[in-house]
């Protein structure tokens, strides 16, 4: 890759920023948060959450309510439109001119911005080329798969050098396979680039994918801010734990540093009295001897690197257990499950 298009990321900062609209329907709560130069922060949540709504702040598409700053470095943007904050854009629908061939739409923000005939069509070829697109030049936009033409919107957003890149649930749009090959795509180039990076996104395997760090929201409120490993293993409240992955569910009794649970007694570091704890299926185990649970099993589905295995057992309690994928279970059967109090998440 041309050392001309490695990007020196602005940092961003959010003060106060929350949105209220018409009829006061209030779609974000007040917001402070600051994003580092080159970062990559994937807003996670389900639809209406604040997540479009924030990025829509970021790139000046709307305004905070009164009192709300949004700063990129030490310049305050919070009044500057969209075509003045230099920000690139991807979306879910590529937003692409069907007029244009392919060089002509990555090229197409060059061109607004007065660049030269012959040094834009040196940097579109350029970066066609680090897209692995440049074979693609000639062609009409409904020449394109789904997945070329994200690749020519992304290409079309970082040809500008773009102070900030901003994703809005770019991928969704695409099959399973090709979102997965687009997302390493796009995780290499935001690492080679060193563009600041904000995407939006209500996929947790993108988050985990892609983010240096996850902003968990719900409600028009941040949840939880960290890194995808705090996020997974140390949710901050039971929404967190439940949206990012699949958790289980135990209720117990505890007293004098030991859990009751279905008549297993394990160690417990909890107070005394009625028990909630959550554990991933990756910390339940199917074991032969020294079960604490047993139940039947309800359903088994072959992943391939997995088996996921839905058991319920006597006491009342069901269970998601991701076994080995060499795991020969069977719906009926009827199993033991070994559990690990150090694995368990009490909130």
């Amino acid at each position: 890759m041309s050392g001309s298009f490695h990007l020196d990321g602005v940092p961003i900062r959010l003060e106060g920023c929350a949105r209220t609209y018409d009829g006061g329907v209030r779609a974000l709560e007040p917001l402070d948060l600051s994003i580092a130069g080159g970062e990559t922060v994937v807003f996670l949540g389900p639809s209406g959450c604040g997540k479009t709504t924030t990025l829509r702040l970021i790139a000046g598409l709307e305004s905070p309510d009164p009192g709300g700053r949004v700063w990129f470095g030490d310049d305050d943007v919070t009044r500057l439109p969209i075509e003045r904050r230099n920000v690139g854009m991807v979306f879910q629908s590529y937003a692409l001119f069907p007029n244009m061939s392919v060089a002509d739409n990555v090229a197409y923000g060059l061109r607004v911005r007065g660049v030269a005939t012959a040094e834009r069509r040196r940097r579109a070829g350029e970066m066609l080329e680090l897209m692995r697109i440049g074979d693609l030049a000639g062609r009409r936009i409904d020449q394109l798969s789904g997945g070329q033409r994200q690749r020519v919107a992304l290409a079309r957003a970082l040809v500008v050098r773009p102070r900030v890149l901003l994703l809005d649930e770019p991928l969704t749009a695409l099959d399973a396979k090709l979102r997965d090959s687009l997302r390493l795509e796009i995780d290499r180039l935001l690492r080679t680039l060193g563009v600041t990076a904000v995407y939006v996104t209500h996929d947790q395997a993108e988050a985990m994918a892609l983010g240096d760090r996850i902003v968990v929201m719900a409600r028009g409120r941040v949840a939880q801010v960290g890194t995808p490993r705090e996020i997974y293993y140390r949710p901050a409240d039971a929404f967190v734990a439940e949206f990012v992955g699949t958790m289980n569910r135990l209720h117990g009794q505890a007293a004098d540093g030991m859990l009751a649970l279905g008549g297993a007694a394990l160690p417990w570091a909890g107070p005394a009295g009625p028990a909630e704890v959550l554990v991933r299926p990756e910390d339940v185990a199917l074991a032969d001897a020294d079960a604490h649970l047993r139940g039947s099993v309800a359903a088994a589905v072959f992943l391939g690197d997995r088996t996921r295995v839905v058991v319920e057992t006597a006491c009342g309690h069901t269970l998601t257990v991701d076994a080995a994928g060499r795991a020969a279970v069977a719906r009926g059967d009827t199993v033991g499950l070994r559990l690990d109090p150090a694995r368990f998440l009490s909130l």
